[in-house]
C-alpha cells in the first residue's frame, strides 16, 4: 500500500516556476515507477512525466519537454516536478501516481494522490 500526498501548487504568472512535491508512505515506494498527471477543466487527465524506480530514466509528454523536470529521492520517499516557463495552458490539477508501464508502455497507476491545483495567470 502506498499513500501519496501532493503539495506545492498555487498561482503563478506566465513564465514563472513552481516545484511540486509528492510525499509517499509505504515501504515499497522505491519499487514503483512514479509519475505526474494533470487534468484541466473540461479535459481528460493526461500524462505529464514519469521516472523509473532508480531515477535513471525519465519520460515526458511532448509539451513539457525542456520545461519540466521530474526527480525522485527514494531515501525521502519523495518525487518532485520542477516546472519552469509556465504558460496558462499548464493550468490544471496535478496528481502524482505510483505504478508501472503496461505492455504498451503506457503508465498504469496503482495508487493516486488527491492532487494540487496549479494556476498560471497574470
Amino acid at each position: 500500500q502506498v499513500q501519496l500526498v501532493e503539495s506545492g501548487g498555487g498561482l503563478v504568472q506566465p513564465g514563472g516556476s513552481l516545484r511540486l512535491t509528492c510525499s509517499a508512505s509505504g515501504r515499497t515506494f522505491s519499487q514503483y515507477l512514479m509519475g505526474w498527471f494533470r487534468q484541466a477543466p473540461g479535459k481528460e487527465r493526461e500524462f505529464v512525466a514519469a521516472i523509473s524506480w532508480t531515477g535513471r530514466n525519465q519520460y515526458y509528454e511532448d509539451s513539457v519537454k525542456g520545461r519540466f523536470t521530474i526527480t525522485r529521492d527514494n531515501a525521502k520517499n519523495t518525487v518532485y516536478l520542477q516546472m519552469n516557463s509556465l504558460t496558462p495552458e499548464d493550468t490544471a490539477v496535478y496528481s502524482c501516481a505510483a505504478g508501472q508501464f503496461d505492455t504498451g508502455r503506457k503508465f498504469s497507476a496503482a495508487y493516486w494522490g488527491q492532487g494540487t491545483q496549479v494556476t498560471v495567470s497574470s
